[in-house]
């Protein structure tokens, strides 16, 4: 098993730190939003290290929506690059652990029907998207097996 690296931003390293110790029964939400994140663990693509990032959470049926949206930064957050180069993640639902493998979806009617979807759930997404240049990567993850 490889070493977990707990992310160089502290709000970030402490809301994993509480949402994983308490077994997804606290820091559910994302700061002071009121708004429902899940926790991606990913392999990183450089360190080969263990990741962990909240995201908002956007559920499709079994599956979930994972934004790339670095709130409108024009480069992509470091797990895209995790995710393009290992797909396997494991998510986190407040208690429910689950593996999955994702995937980044090209332009298409999947990934419009998936963006809104994300909006709806996060409505900054819409402002993110107004404020960076280059499209915002949507992955949908699936449950394995």
């Amino acid at each position: 098993m490889s070493e977990y690296i707990p992310s160089p931003s502290a709000w970030v390293a402490d809301q994993v730190e509480l949402y994983e110790g308490s077994n997804g029964t606290e820091g559910l939400t994302l700061r002071d939003t009121g708004l429902p994140v899940i926790i991606v663990t990913n392999r990183g693509h450089k360190t080969g290290a263990i990741r962990k990032t909240p995201l908002m959470r956007v559920a499709d049926g079994n599956n979930y929506v994972l934004v790339a949206s670095k709130g409108g930064a024009p480069e992509h957050p470091l797990w895209y690059h995790n995710l393009k180069a290992d797909p396997n993640v494991e998510i986190r639902d407040a208690a429910n652990v689950t593996p999955m493998r994702a995937r980044e979806l090209e332009d298409s009617a999947e990934r419009d029907r998936l963006w809104d979807l994300a909006v709806e759930a996060f409505p900054p997404y819409q402002d993110y998207k107004e404020k960076t240049d280059r499209m915002i990567p949507v992955f949908i993850a699936e449950p394995v097996g």
